[in-house]
């Protein structure tokens, strides 16, 4: 080989083991913030992948370059999301932990848009309060004197919590509001097969806390024509978060 292919080769593979150091190490802070997204542990997040806990730190720290292709691709899917993502994300640019959560708040305020409402995310409802809770989106509409409380959740790690969190902003909106307005509570959660999974198995719980039609429920957040349930509901999210999906579940082993 003449030595100026040998230097082209060369310069070829130092430029290439840069830029192996380099994906690797957006590899490991894609998988770390989606994790976070998640809320997931190490351990949990390995645990779907089908690694251990060690070999996961070893790829948050910017060790991804030793495997493979097919690994990685099952620790991005551990996490809900697809390898392309950390690849593709702006150099340089980290995305917010909450990145899936800001998604889903941006879907659900352009949806209710087209059906009169106005959105306030993030709403404080204690704000004078140590520890201030707040609404994820407030979704508001003058025109039916109509309130929705709107709580999203992308991993459902407790289920009770989730069911008294929503009860309980409700009420404080209720209270504070008064009696003129109608005031109930939508929970949105992200269509992962493990959320699925829990609703599934827990149908005829799902069903008595979330009574309202969850097409009722995205019938009037689209149209300004149709009324708010009275009742609370539940509505899935797509995995993307590019959509909201009516949920069916009634009996156990009947949520589609």
């Amino acid at each position: 080989m003449p030595d100026r292919h040998r230097r082209r080769a060369g310069s070829a593979r130092q430029a290439g083991r840069r830029r192996s150091a380099y994906l690797a190490q957006r590899v490991g802070v894609g998988l770390k913030e989606s994790r976070l997204a998640v809320r997931l542990t190490q351990a949990e997040a390995a645990d779907r992948a089908g690694v251990s806990q060690g070999f996961w730190s070893v790829l948050e720290r910017g060790g991804a370059g030793t495997a493979s292709l097919e690994t990685l691709a099952a620790c991005a899917a551990a996490v809900d999301t697809q390898l392309a993502a950390f690849l593709e994300a702006v150099p340089g640019a980290h995305l917010p932990r909450d990145m899936e959560h800001l998604r889903r708040q941006q879907l659900v305020t352009v949806i209710a848009r087209g059906g009169g409402w106005t959105a306030r995310p993030e709403r404080p409802i204690d704000p004078t309060a140590r520890w201030s809770r707040s609404i994820d989106v407030q979704l508001e509409r003058v025109a039916r004197r109509e309130i929705a409380v709107v709580e999203i959740v992308d991993l459902l790690s407790d289920g009770g919590e989730t069911m008294r969190g929503l009860a309980d902003k409700v009420a404080s909106v209720r209270r504070e509001i008064g009696a003129d307005w109608a005031v109930s509570g939508l929970l949105i959660l992200r269509s992962t097969s493990r959320n699925r999974g829990i609703a599934r198995e827990f149908g005829d719980l799902f069903a008595a806390r979330f009574p309202a039609s969850s097409a009722a429920w995205l019938a009037g957040l689209r149209d300004s024509l149709r009324p708010m349930p009275t009742a609370d509901g539940l509505a899935w999210s797509s995995v993307d978060g590019s959509r909201l999906v009516a949920a069916r579940i009634g009996r156990r082993g009947d949520s589609k």
